[in-house]
């Protein structure tokens, strides 16, 4: 394999339309989970080790499924042994995308081109480490300079400070760092003492009494006021399925006050609540003309004795089977009634529901804003070649593939933004693909709308879309 300019690129329009509509442009990434505090102090990473391998669940799934002691992946091995059994490995990963994915980045973060494997991994591993130690650019800042960023969006929880993000725009740094409003944890009342110990701190940093549904979203409006005032544009909910029951507020109060008193919950009380909540959600970022975006489908934590060893985000979470179709539509609909539906992003994990998603952004469109309602890009587990393609066949037959937002990261590495190129490749492939077997025009007008289409997808379309 030769990762070179003409990488995944398969006709010469597909290498025009790459270089000169979308290897350039600038990347807006508009939903990750870098840590803020690391940008507000420019980290000086130890190692490739940390900078790699450090809380990036995809390696380290791979790292298991090829035999590898937890010990070398989150236990005490050291750096350099844990790089070195991600380089034994490395070679078992062909056709999965962390193969193609760990090339990109060693090239142009590190310009690497040599096959990472065990005969090469002591001297990548040490070219790597000294580029960390003395190249000036090769921090968390500087790592976002070089790929060309313009814009994050880091995932945060309504009783966050913030203080980092005011960090880093007092500082002056170029790159736009905006924080996302992620409640989950403010709807999660099956989680017993853990939802009350969530409620007293949201209590304490809102200022807001809570004993009752009412001062619950009181001090949630406020917060979310707080979030905006800091640049927040967006916010995300992280759920297996929607949530759209019917309740009444009398029942919502009943159901908060027993959890408030640690009584048991039935799973319908939970769903009501989180139905009540999701709609609340929904009508504070219409208020404030933000986007809301879902992600859901996910089986979370499926492995418990991993989750009570080393806890969540480790590695352990796969695509679920939910039948959302009917509940996504019923909570759309009802905030739409109200007037009330800000500009939405579905993204489905199980890659089943693309074609499902695809209808739904039709139903909700309103002609107030191009793509108002969009299908998210391959998220997850499908942010690979095959996933990327099969969400861009959908949204391409069933929606306005033109109007599409694009790519995004979903990573907590500094590492990652080759995926924005990897997706622009991909696309620049199909399309370009499309021209040459007649199936796309490509001669004066429609040349020029093709053309603006690849660089709409890849930059401009989220910039108009987010208004950052």
């Amino acid at each position: 394999m030769v990762i070179d300019d003409n990488f995944l690129l398969n006709s010469e329009t597909a290498r025009r339309l790459y270089r000169e509509h979308a290897a350039k442009l600038p990347i807006i990434d508009y939903h990750c989970h870098l840590d803020p505090k690391m940008i507000a102090e420019d980290h000086r990473f130890e190692s490739i080790t940390e900078l790699w391998l450090g809380g990036d669940h995809y390696k380290w799934r791979a790292l298991r499924s090829n035999g590898v002691p937890e010990r070398f992946i989150t236990g005490d091995a050291s750096d350099r042994e844990k790089f070195m059994k991600w380089a034994e490995t490395v070679p078992y990963t062909f056709r999965n995308p962390l193969y193609h994915w760990t090339h990109l980045e060693l090239k142009t973060a590190f310009g690497i081109e040599l096959p990472l494997n065990p005969e090469t991994a002591a001297e990548i591993y040490d070219r790597c480490n000294e580029m960390l130690r003395n190249d000036p650019d090769m921090t968390a800042r500087g790592l976002m300079r070089k790929y060309g960023v313009e814009v994050v969006c880091t995932t945060d929880d309504p009783v966050d400070s913030l203080e980092y993000h005011k960090a880093i725009r007092e500082s002056g740094f170029e790159i736009k760092v905006l924080p996302t409003w992620r409640p989950d944890k403010a709807m999660a009342i099956e989680t017993g003492e853990a939802f009350v110990a969530y409620i007293r701190k949201l209590e304490e940093v809102s200022g807001v009494k809570i004993d009752s549904v009412g001062s619950l979203i009181a001090a949630l409006d406020k917060r979310h006021d707080f979030f905006e005032e800091n640049g927040c544009r967006l916010s995300d909910h992280g759920i297996s399925e929607f949530y759209a029951d019917d309740y009444t507020e009398a029942e919502i109060e009943q159901i908060f006050g027993k959890a408030l008193a640690g009584e048991c919950l039935h799973e319908a009380d939970v769903r009501k609540f989180k139905s009540k909540m999701m709609y609340e959600f929904g009508r504070m970022d219409a208020s404030s003309g933000w986007t809301q975006q879902f992600h859901y489908g996910t089986i979370r934590n499926a492995n418990t004795k991993m989750l009570r060893e080393i806890g969540p985000d480790t590695g352990f979470d796969s695509i679920g089977e939910f039948n959302t179709a009917q509940s996504c539509a019923r909570f759309l609909d009802r905030l739409n009634l109200e007037g009330a539906l800000a500009k939405t992003i579905l993204y489905n994990l199980n890659p089943s529901a693309n074609e499902v998603m695809a209808t739904m952004l039709g139903n909700f469109q309103d002609g107030s804003v191009p793509g108002k309602i969009q299908l998210g890009s391959g998220w997850w587990f499908n942010d690979q070649m095959e996933g990327i393609r099969r969400q861009l066949d959908a949204l391409s037959l069933l929606g306005l593939l033109s109007r599409f937002v694009g790519m995004l990261t979903d990573s907590r590495s500094f590492l990652s933004y080759p995926r924005h190129d990897y997706f622009r490749r991909i696309l620049c492939d199909l399309i370009g693909s499309d021209i040459e077997k007649g199936l796309i025009p490509y001669q004066g007008y429609e040349a020029a709308r093709v053309d603006a289409m690849i660089e709409d997808i890849c930059y401009f379309n989220a910039k108009n879309y987010f208004n950052f």
